[in-house]
């Protein structure tokens, strides 16, 4: 009953950029009063005595919505009448120097066996084999544990092998049915793993 503006009404009233994170999360009736903010440009907000009032959108106002194209729990299909009034953009990954880049700088590994893990990761990556796609945060995950515990980051190092598996065999749902397919992923992620990671561990 006592409406306080808040970001929303903020960006039309002011003509900011909202950026509405993981909007697909939100139950599709929560969104609905962007449909006339962004097709009537006009903004309609509650009163206290039961009626409505309306904000005039600012010109400049202008939204980005994000969201992730896999389906997680607690996800909700984008309601049309909402995507119609979008410009959809499908996004890649990071390239490899910009992966390094962020992994490096969140983990305190050296960037050069930075780069050897992203490498490890991309490679997986482009296998396609495992059900959940390993992105970023998976070389952030090796990297952090790695330089926290101070292991070497080689082959010749069974921890060091042992947490690459432990993330990256995450990525792909464990069933009785799955379990050759995780005996080939192993396999094959213990190749990437020699194949660059090769040097011996420290002595």
């Amino acid at each position: 009953q006592n409406w306080v503006d808040n970001r929303l009404t903020t960006a039309c009233r002011e003509g900011f950029t909202l950026v509405y994170d993981e909007f697909t999360r939100s139950r599709p009736e929560a969104n609905n009063v962007l449909l006339a903010a962004l097709e009537e440009r006009v903004l309609v907000l509650p009163t206290s005595n039961g009626a409505n009032s309306y904000v005039k959108v600012h010109p400049e106002f202008r939204a980005i919505f994000t969201s992730n194209p896999q389906e997680y729990a607690g996800v909700h299909e984008a309601p049309d009448a909402l995507s119609d009034r979008l410009v959809t953009m499908d996004l890649d990954y990071y390239d490899r120097d910009t992966e390094v880049s962020i992994t490096s700088s969140n983990s305190g590994l050296e960037p050069r066996d930075v780069a050897c893990v992203v490498d490890i990761v991309r490679e997986f990556r482009d296998s396609g084999e495992y059900d959940q796609a390993p992105t970023l945060r998976a070389c952030i995950m090796i990297a952090r544990v790695t330089a926290m515990q101070g292991i070497s980051p080689t082959s010749g190092d069974q921890r060091f092998v042992q947490i690459c598996l432990d993330v990256l065999e995450s990525k792909t749902a464990f069933s009785t049915k799955s379990r050759d397919r995780r005996t080939a992923q192993r396999k094959m992620l213990l190749k990437l793993i020699n194949h660059h990671m090769s040097r011996p561990a420290d002595a």
